[in-house]
């Protein structure tokens, strides 16, 4: 089988090459995208912090009456935030929050409009599939690589990996909710005379709002689940005593700092679960 490495294919002198290019020629790209990112997590870090503690989780609990109308789901919410206070994770807590919102903010102002453009346009899809494939298959620790390479140490390097692993979710979850939206609608909409503005923000829109939801639900999940590997490239958050406890094979504060993770993932997924009604 000699022959055939002998012809290796350059996959990996190929990648190299791109990203050295890249680091030469788009250098001041990436310190207008690190600075605007840099920017937005400051200010959510902020909004996040600057209060006490209390009056942020009252504001948290607001926001999961006026989504939910349960008074269920706002002492579910109360109670996993003070629980976290009581385990003193709060300021860990509120960094993997930033995060997450920021991640949010990014792939939602990305995904829903590409979601929507690929429904109108099934060839756009077809060709964009492999490559969402590749954004969720590719190990997430090889995103890292090109990240600090480009943006060095912090959390813009974690935003930026964590953003190409969210991504396709709610691309394609939008895409869904948009195409699947039913023909008759359509047709009546063209009937009373409606242009295709108005189709998209008075059918489309409405009927694809669950799942529009369900795509910020999964960007939400898929952004928690990227905090141990963001603090790898110097990410403030729930990640940094979980690597530490890796790295001290420490159980008891591996578990404890686990357990808030898994509670900040209930509470945010109580909060915002959307269903059609």
């Amino acid at each position: 089988m000699d022959w055939l490495t002998d012809y290796k294919i350059p996959v990996g002198k190929t990648a190299k090459a791109v990203f050295d290019w890249m680091k030469d020629n788009l250098g001041g790209l990436f310190d207008a995208i690190s600075a605007i990112l840099d920017g937005m997590i400051a200010a959510i870090l902020w909004v996040l912090q600057a209060p006490p503690a209390l009056v942020v989780i009252a504001v948290f609990v607001a926001l999961t009456w006026y989504v939910q109308r349960s008074w269920k789901v706002c002492v579910g919410v109360l109670l996993g935030f003070l629980f976290i206070l009581n385990q003193g994770y709060w300021e860990e807590t509120t960094e993997s929050l930033t995060l997450i919102l920021s991640a949010c903010v990014v792939c939602m102002g990305l995904g829903v409009p590409i979601g929507i453009a690929a429904a109108h346009r099934p060839r756009l899809y077809s060709a964009m599939s492999p490559i969402l494939d590749l954004m969720q298959t590719l190990p997430t620790f090889v995103y890292l690589i090109p990240a600090i390479v480009f943006f060095g140490l912090g959390m813009v390097p974690g935003l930026i990996a964590t953003v190409i692993f969210v991504l396709p979710a709610p691309i394609r979850l939008t895409h869904l909710g948009v195409s699947s939206t039913p023909q008759s609608l359509l047709e009546a909409a063209t009937a009373f005379g409606a242009t295709p503005s108005q189709r998209l923000w008075k059918v489309e829109l409405p009927y694809a709002f669950p799942q529009i939801m369900a795509g910020l639900n999964q960007t939400i999940m898929l952004s928690l689940s990227m905090v141990v590997i963001a603090a790898l490239v110097g990410a403030n958050g729930l990640g940094v005593p979980v690597v530490r406890a890796l790295n001290s094979v420490n159980t008891a504060l591996g578990f404890e700092s686990g357990m808030i993770i898994v509670v900040v993932a209930i509470v945010l997924d109580r909060m915002l679960r959307v269903t059609r009604k």
